[in-house]
């Protein structure tokens, strides 16, 4: 369903990527599945073992930085995350009418950035297999910046690289708490996702508006009736 957005008065669109751009099911299945797998197979755990240890490591950095970090959790777990990543990359897809939305955008005038707390080394491999990158004015993660996106600091960090301004600021992510975090910098127009992980019911928006597809709200562009 078309989601109404007053696209004369936003220049800058901040995208997020994992659950926004691209199906969260690669990033769900790595950590969910195929991390406590290995995991159970190095230290010599049951699966049920290996799950419950993992999760509970997991858990204890939910909203911090080291959450998002290849490097935290290779050191942490002892296992090559990177190569663990690249060994399940046939998973990552990029969600419908993506493509389409950034060319439409970039087509309209708008800034289009993609801000995420994705590490470097998943970063690259991500852009590698989709080609996104090539749709972005800039590419920023978190990791450059110290802090999560959760975390309300983290968008003046951003500012004084990417200034934009926030009354005149479109952000499309699937997080909640970022959201919020976002909301109360003063970045006026918020869009949540239904369905971050196309092989998962919809998740909760709290409140938020949310599409299904960027189909919602690809921007009328000149010469389109």
């Amino acid at each position: 369903m078309p989601i109404p957005l007053p696209w004369p008065a936003i220049d800058t669109v901040l995208l997020d990527m994992d659950g926004t751009l691209l199906d969260l099911h690669y990033d769900n299945h790595f950590w969910r599945e195929y991390v406590p797998a290995r995991f159970a197979e190095k230290h010599g755990l049951t699966e049920g073992e290996a799950l419950e240890e993992c999760f509970r490591r997991y858990n204890a950095k939910l909203g911090t930085l080291e959450w998002y970090c290849v490097d935290y959790w290779t050191e942490q777990l002892n296992l090559d995350i990177e190569r663990l990543k690249e060994e399940v990359a046939h998973l990552i897809a990029v969600h419908p009418d993506v493509p389409e939305f950034l060319a439409a955008v970039r087509t309209a005038g708008k800034r289009v950035v993609l801000v995420t707390n994705a590490h470097h080394k998943a970063l690259t491999l991500k852009m590698q297999r989709t080609g996104l990158d090539a749709h972005f004015d800039a590419i920023h993660s978190a990791h450059s910046f110290g802090l999560a996106k959760e975390q309300g600091e983290f968008w003046s960090r951003l500012r004084r690289t990417e200034p934009f301004d926030p009354a005149r600021t479109l952000l499309v992510d699937d997080s909640l708490p970022v959201l919020d975090a976002a909301r109360g910098y003063g970045i006026a127009h918020l869009l949540a996702i239904h369905q971050p992980d196309t092989r998962q019911p919809d998740k909760d928006v709290g409140g938020y508006a949310a599409l299904r597809t960027f189909a919602d709200i690809m921007p009328v562009t000149r010469g389109t009736p």
